[in-house]
């Protein structure tokens, strides 16, 4: 692995189940998202994965939210940034989530590659807190595919354990998944692999054969572990508030820019540096765009 090898760094600005009880700094509304990316960019975050909410913080899957907060953060960032929406829910339809894909169609969309038992354990409980089965069967898997295609939208393809992997190569073979990939690690959440940097690099090299871009999303305080191990076997990182509020000292985030901050300078003390949006762009294979202006002028 090059010294020089760029690393992407990848912000989760906001889930869809933590609320401002739990973290005071999760963005609800479309300014907000915007100041969070603002903070995001300069502290070297240049990926920025969205889940919509409405100004209450209230969940959404409505059109008008997304297309609300990409274009708020396109205003404040402009191109310095890649918008990545998800796909991921339970109990909403595909044709919801298909309807804000097609209205404001992202650079990149991720998209679970299969369905798991999907849980949070206590063990001061001796019981799980939540317990859900998470179904991303292959159809659905295929129709999100068959429309970004259409759309020219990025698939981002989280991998919850090593069949999810797996499952990767016969759509590939079918020709609706396009190389090279993006992929992501998801590490952390019970019912999916554990997250240990040896179950990391079992992933990666469960990778179909290509030159293809992985990252690593580690859940909860966990994330700073496999923040770690991706950036010592070559891949790129995810932090964010969707996924944890605590940086490595235990103290709470204040925003999503010192959870980026944190991680830019991890990735500096392992040796590699932070990749620009345009190597960003470059390694996750999308087109070019214009370079960053910190402006947003809509075509």
């Amino acid at each position: 692995m090059p010294l020089d090898d760029p690393v992407v760094i990848t912000c989760s600005i906001s889930g869809s189940l933590a609320n401002r009880e739990q973290c005071p700094a999760i963005p609800y509304t479309p300014a907000e998202y915007a100041a969070e990316a603002r903070r995001i960019v300069d502290a070297g975050g240049v990926h920025i994965h969205i889940h919509a909410r409405k100004p209450d913080g209230t969940p959404s899957y409505e059109v008008e939210d997304f297309t609300a907060i990409h274009d708020a953060i396109r205003a404040e960032v402009g191109d310095a940034a890649i918008i990545n929406f998800s796909t991921g829910a339970m109990g909403v339809s595909f044709e919801k989530r298909e309807a804000y894909l097609r209205a404001c169609p992202p650079e990149v969309a991720a998209l679970n590659m299969g369905s798991m038992n999907y849980a949070k354990y206590s063990a001061r409980r001796k019981d799980f807190v939540f317990s859900t089965v998470f179904a991303n069967p292959f159809t659905e898997i295929i129709d999100f595919l068959n429309v970004m295609n259409e759309l020219g939208i990025k698939p981002e393809h989280e991998c919850f354990d090593v069949g999810h992997v797996g499952s990767l190569a016969p759509l590939i073979d079918m020709g609706v998944l396009k190389t090279p990939l993006h992929v992501d690690f998801v590490m952390g959440v019970t019912g999916g692999i554990p997250p240990t940097a040896r179950n990391l690099a079992a992933m990666a090299d469960n990778l179909p054969e290509g030159n293809h871009h992985w990252g690593v999303i580690g859940i909860s305080r966990v994330q700073w572990t496999m923040v770690a191990a991706a950036l010592s076997l070559g891949g790129s990182i995810r932090v964010g508030l969707e996924d944890n509020f605590y940086l490595p000292d235990g103290t709470v985030a204040r925003s999503n820019g010192d959870l980026i901050a944190k991680a830019a300078q991890m990735v500096q003390d392992s040796g590699r540096r932070a990749a620009t949006v345009e190597e960003a762009r470059a390694a996750l294979h999308l087109p070019a765009r214009p370079a960053a202006t910190g402006s947003f002028s809509p075509a």
